[in-house]
């Protein structure tokens, strides 16, 4: 081989090592993107709520909102995706609350007011905290209590769903692991030996015993349609389908949705649902034309 081709090949395998190198240290970066300064409140958008402190089991202390409904018929726990904080997910606050849901969300460690730094073992902990606020400060029964997940959310609902029972359970956007989804992003990276975040979904998935909704666009840009699918077969789990991008197809579908979570909560939380969900089980395709729902 040509001295200077040889050259170039080494500099060339030097460059990528670094690349590699760097991207594992600054990975946080590419995973994370918390915004600190809360856009609005409920309260400017007709929803009564209340600031809500608490603390993880490693002392890290965290902002949320609860927000409840009158009459509620169950509690639902927010889990958001890894961009902003609580204040950016009003619109679906008012769509859990015109449902009937009190809802429970907070900011992830590092997000909004919330200490810290994110992580997956932190998103785990702050999971765990606000699941004993639902139960042992509001004295909320898990049977009544709706996990939902959306996007990195997902994993972090469905991690806890699969270790503490809930009523139902909701993923929104899920992928099936932070892995599957870098490998297809970036192929020419050896993402699976790099990545120090699993985010494992379709695992946990496969435990939870409670009803299952998954949620996914066929247009989804960020999060392909086929993660949420394969979790959908591989649990038995309904699979709701939406049109528009990972983050406005609960907005551009919205009657379609609206309907598609009323069906599902309504049979979920019927006398008959009650009791583990068994396995496993045919599949209900809940498309997202309206007038089309079971």
């Amino acid at each position: 081989m040509d001295r200077s081709l040889l050259s170039l090949a080494l500099m060339g395998a030097v460059a990528y090592g670094v690349f590699v190198a760097f991207l594992y240290v600054t990975q946080e970066r590419l995973i994370y993107f918390p915004v600190a300064a809360l856009a609005t409140t409920p309260e400017r958008h007709g929803l009564a709520y209340e600031d809500v402190a608490l603390s993880a089991e490693d002392g890290v202390r965290l902002h949320g909102w609860f927000v409840p409904a009158p009459e509620a018929r169950t509690t639902l726990l927010f889990f958001h995706g890894n961009g902003g904080n609580l204040s950016h997910r009003i619109d679906s606050l008012r769509i859990f609350h015109d449902l009937g849901l009190s809802v429970l969300i907070l900011s992830y460690r590092g997000y909004g007011r919330s200490e810290g730094r994110p992580s997956e073992a932190g998103t785990r902990l702050d999971a765990n905290a606000a699941w004993r606020y639902l139960r042992e400060e509001r004295g909320v029964p898990a049977s009544e209590i709706v996990i939902f997940g959306r996007s990195l959310g997902a994993a972090v609902g469905a991690e806890l769903a699969a270790r503490e029972p809930p009523g139902a359970v909701i993923l929104e956007s899920p992928f099936t692991s932070a892995a599957d989804l870098g490998a297809e992003v970036y192929p020419w990276l050896p993402v699976r030996l790099l990545l120090r975040h699993e985010y494992d979904v379709l695992r946990p998935a496969r435990e939870i015993t409670a009803p299952l909704l998954v949620v996914h666009s066929r247009d989804d840009e960020i999060v392909p349609f086929a993660h949420g699918r394969a979790i959908a077969d591989a649990t038995g789990a309904d699979l709701l389908e939406l049109r528009g991008g990972h983050n406005d197809a609960f907005l551009r579908s919205r009657t379609a949705y609206v309907e598609g979570l009323k069906v599902f909560l309504d049979t979920a939380f019927s006398p008959a649902a009650r009791g583990p969900r068994e396995r496993p089980v045919e599949r209900r395709l809940v498309r997202s034309e309206p007038r089309r729902l079971p």
